[in-house]
């Protein structure tokens, strides 16, 4: 409580510049809390121990920050993902591209739940800037693990790869989104190394027989 009360005074005074990740990191919590309707300048300004226009300093309306906070939370989750992709991918092994692939979503959802809440959990909120933004960041997100079965096809014998690309790596980003909202919101007693063997394994047999 003392610490979140030192935080607060250092957000007062100091500058728009340096001040504004103290605003991002309460507008954070307030939209995890409440969501894009509740979140309100004059909620943010007392979250963050501010007048609200402290606030106005930093960002001109709702939507700017929110924008920027979005901005932050989508590259700190696409940053985690690419730290945990494997440098060399597996293109000979289709269950284990796909479980490295699942793995290091995973791994990036839960060691950045917040981030992953921002960018997966609000994207049906509305069809403000905002939410339009989110749908956006979580195609950046998935595009990467899109980019990783369009590159297996390519060096396979399947055949008609220009239709089926699109529809497996499709799945693969539906997947990935359930077995995060399965880890972080449902709280399913799995680690994302298991669950994601076991996903693979299962797209895997799936992908062969078609």
């Amino acid at each position: 409580m003392a610490q979140d009360r030192a935080v607060r005074r250092r957000a007062a005074h100091l500058g728009p510049e340096k001040r504004r990740p103290l605003i991002l990191d309460s507008a954070l919590q307030v939209y995890l809390a409440h969501g894009y309707r509740g979140t309100s300048m004059q909620a943010v300004a007392d979250a963050a121990g501010v007048t609200k226009p402290v606030v106005y300093e930093c960002f001109k309306n709702r939507d700017e920050l929110l924008l920027a906070l979005l901005g932050r939370e989508e590259q700190r989750l696409f940053d985690a993902v690419i730290a945990a992709l494997p440098k060399t991918p597996d293109f000979e092994n289709l269950e284990t591209l796909i479980g490295q692939g699942l793995e290091a979503f995973l791994i990036a959802a839960t060691e950045t739940p917040d981030s992953w809440r921002v960018v997966f959990e609000s994207s049906r909120t509305s069809d403000s800037p905002v939410a339009k933004r989110v749908r956006a960041a979580r195609e950046t997100v998935l595009g990467r693990l899109r980019d990783l079965v369009v590159m297996y096809l390519a060096t396979t014998d399947v055949e008609d790869t220009e239709r089926k690309a699109p529809v497996l790596a499709e799945l693969l980003a539906s997947i990935c989104e359930s077995c995060g909202r399965m880890l972080i919101v449902d709280k399913q007693p799995w680690t994302p190394a298991e669950l994601a063997q076991y996903v693979s394994r299962l797209m895997t047999l799936g992908v062969k027989r078609a």
